[in-house]
Formats: structure tokens, sequence, C-alpha cells
């Protein structure tokens, strides 16, 4: 087993191998973080592997989607990151336009997340239409995080936020889709808002670690985002996610509290 973050009396680093070996031993606690203090939150827990995600985009900066985040904006927050992480894998997600051009600049750019922000590995959302991508990468020393299912980079295509894989064939492209990524060479793999059964077995036919989001409990891992884990989001909450802090009552209480000895003179004393 791998709880422990202690091997030999030595602090543990994740790595990509180790993430790897979780499969069939333990599950894998996943949390999005996205500055220091953050991270550093999330690294003091134990959480093996930390996302930037573009996330970042909607739960930080203030826009309505992840469309818009930029590669600067993405790179400087990662670097943030990896400053408040001793511990954990950091992989920085490549936000949207980033990859999906050419190879020269997806390399470029998956490259800047490795060299100039100190990340350990990238994630790109996409099924085998990337597998050449990703098998580029990991030929250049860049790791890589898959992700299918619902990949919200492609919210307008899909016509929503609305769950993948419910019909056969949608099923089927789903499988290929992993298959053809973990032939590729990604270390994992999100599955995002897809029907347990066809989650599980997906994660039943691959030998590298999935890590669920609105899939079900049968993932080798769950992401959460880590507003919504303790209670501190604003606007739509999806209905899988579960709150283990209430966090946003408490802040607006005490910020409630703050304001009102200032104007009374009660602060300070």
């Amino acid at each position: 087993m791998f709880a422990s973050s202690q091997k030999n009396g030595d602090v543990m680093t994740w790595t990509v191998p180790k993430i790897k070996a979780l499969k069939g031993e333990q599950k894998i606690a996943t949390l999005t973080a996205y500055d220091a203090l953050s991270a550093h939150y999330a690294d003091e827990a134990g959480i093996p592997l930390i996302l930037v995600g573009d996330s970042l985009a909607n739960t930080i900066l203030g826009y309505e989607t992840t469309l818009p985040v930029t590669m600067d904006e993405m790179v400087h927050h990662t670097a943030a990151v990896v400053r408040g992480v001793k511990e954990g894998l950091v992989v920085a997600d490549m936000p949207f336009m980033s990859y999906q051009g050419t190879l020269e600049h997806a390399i470029e750019n998956a490259g800047r997340f490795i060299k100039e922000a100190g990340a350990d590995a990238v994630k790109i959302e996409g099924g085998a239409m990337r597998a050449e991508l990703v098998g580029t990468l990991v030929a250049n020393g860049i790791p890589v995080l898959g992700h299918i299912g619902l990949t919200p980079q492609s919210v307008k295509e899909l016509g929503g936020f609305k769950m993948q894989g419910k019909t056969e064939e949608a099923a089927r492209k789903l499988m290929d889709d992993a298959q053809a990524l973990e032939q590729a060479g990604a270390f994992a793999m999100v599955l995002e808002c897809v029907p347990a059964e066809l989650a599980q077995n997906i994660t039943a036919s691959l030998k590298i670690p999935t890590i669920g989001i609105g899939a079900g409990p049968h993932c080798d891992g769950q992401i959460l985002v880590f507003t919504d884990v303790l209670g501190m989001g604003h606007g739509h909450v999806p209905g899988f996610v579960k709150k283990f802090a209430d966090l946003k009552p408490q802040i607006q209480a005490a910020l409630s509290s703050y304001k009102q000895d200032v104007e009374q003179g009660g602060f300070p004393s």
C-alpha cells in the first residue's frame, strides 16, 4: 500500500511511475489547485496528484467557461502551485488552442509548463485524435494525463455540459479513445461525466489508472475542484460534487463581522 508519505524515513515525492503503480493497490485522491496556498493545503493533506485545471478560468479568474484562459495565465498559476508543493505530482492543464494546432506548437507550449513553471506533466483533452500528440510529447520527455468523456474545451461542439457515452456507439468510441491514449503513452486518464458502468469497463480494460469526475465509484481515483470540496464555490455546482466542508457561510460571516467591527470602531481596539 502507498498510503504513507514516508519511505525509508524520507519524504516520498510522487512521480509518474509511482502514480501508475497505484492502480489496483490504492484509490487515487486527486485535487485541483490554483495557487501556492491551495497547493500547500492539498500537499499537506497528502494528495498525490494535483492538477492545475483550466477550471482556473471560471473558478478563480471569473470567466464563464474555460475557453478564454491563456497559456500565460496557466503558466503563471502552475508556477505558483509548484512553489506550494513538496511531495505531490503537479499536472498542468493545457488550455484551449494551446495544442490543437501543429505538433510543433503543442510541444512548445507543453514544454513551457515543464521548463518555465516546473510542472511534472500536462493534461490534454481528447481521445484517439490526440494519440499522435500524446506519443510525441511522451517521446520528448513530457508525461501526459489524458482526458476523455465530457471535455469542457469542446463544450460548443457538445452542445453543453452533458453526460457522454450514453449510446452503444458513443460508449464504444470512448473505449477506443481510452485504449488509443494508453497505447500512445498516457500515464493516467480522466473520465468525466460518463455512465458508471462504462467507466468501470474502461477502467478494467486499461493498465493505467483512471481518475473519475462524475463517472461513478469504479474508477481508480477521483478528482474534485478545490473550492467545491471546501464548499467555497459560487454559481452552479455539479450534482456529483460532495462538500467535505461548508466554508462559504463561515467566510461570509467572518467578513461581515470584520466590516461591522471597522464601521463601529471595534477594530482596532
